[in-house]
């Protein structure tokens, strides 16, 4: 059996056949036009060129958002008419608005309080606001647990509002800050119960996180301002604040 199979196998006397130059194993990239010999249907020409037809993929649909450029107002002659000049909200209290009614949602609260706004001060971050907080103690743990003890936990089953309404504290609070920025001149005000005489800027310039915390702070009765009052916050820290954004020049961003 094996003698019968080594006699099948080619001997080296026979011709080895080469393929042509002009042919090759492989075909190009860009083959040209074959022909198809079949004894039905006779030479056909077949082509292999791109049909130049695109899939049809599914459209994809278009992400909108809105941007909120401001603050909500109780008082509608806050609304700005295009040709009057009134002080705008700067891109960080704004950003920590938003952070506030989100931090309102985690915690299934169904309104955005003074304590949010806090909340949203500090995971912003980078404005003065925070930056004061946490030099005096402040963190967003220890905040977050001194709201919980204050207000509690909220219903596990309860889902917030995409945006959670402001508390009527919560809503004085960011129209006091809004007025803080109008005035202008020597002036005498209250904050808490210090009288603070100082310069305020000029309509010009920006409602920065600062004027937006001591709006908080001067809601005497509400959870934010009680909070504060928990980590050590006093009427000279809010002076100490408020000297700072009343320096001539003083830009949050």
């Amino acid at each position: 059996m094996a003698a019968h199979s080594l006699s099948t196998l080619p001997s080296s006397s026979q011709p080895i056949y080469r393929l042509p130059k002009s042919c090759s194993a492989f075909p190009s990239q860009n083959p040209g036009p074959r022909i198809l010999r079949s004894p039905w249907l006779g030479p056909t020409k077949l082509s292999r060129r791109s049909s130049g037809l695109t899939p049809l993929l599914p459209k994809r649909r278009s992400i909108t958002a809105t941007v909120s450029f401001s603050l909500p107002t109780a008082k509608p002659e806050r609304v700005a008419a295009p040709d009057e000049k009134l002080p705008k909200w700067s891109s960080k209290a704004i950003k920590s608005f938003a952070m506030s009614e989100l931090e309102a949602r985690k915690l299934k609260y169904p309104t955005t309080g003074t304590e949010a706004l806090l909340m949203g001060i500090l995971i912003e971050g980078t404005n003065l606001a925070a930056k004061f907080l946490r030099a005096n103690g402040f963190t967003l743990t220890k905040l977050r647990e001194e709201i919980v003890k204050l207000l509690g936990k909220a219903d596990m089953y309860f889902f917030s509002p995409e945006h959670p309404p402001l508390t009527e504290a919560a809503q004085r609070a960011i129209d006091w800050a809004f007025d803080e920025k109008l005035k202008s001149g020597m002036f005498d005000h209250m904050i808490g119960s210090v009288i603070v005489i100082a310069m305020t800027l000029s309509s010009d310039g920006e409602i920065t996180t600062a004027h937006l915390l001591l709006g908080v702070w001067s809601e005497v009765e509400s959870p934010g301002h009680k909070i504060m009052a928990s980590f050590g916050f006093t009427d000279e820290k809010a002076k100490e604040l408020h000297l700072l954004i009343s320096e001539p020049g003083f830009v949050e961003d």
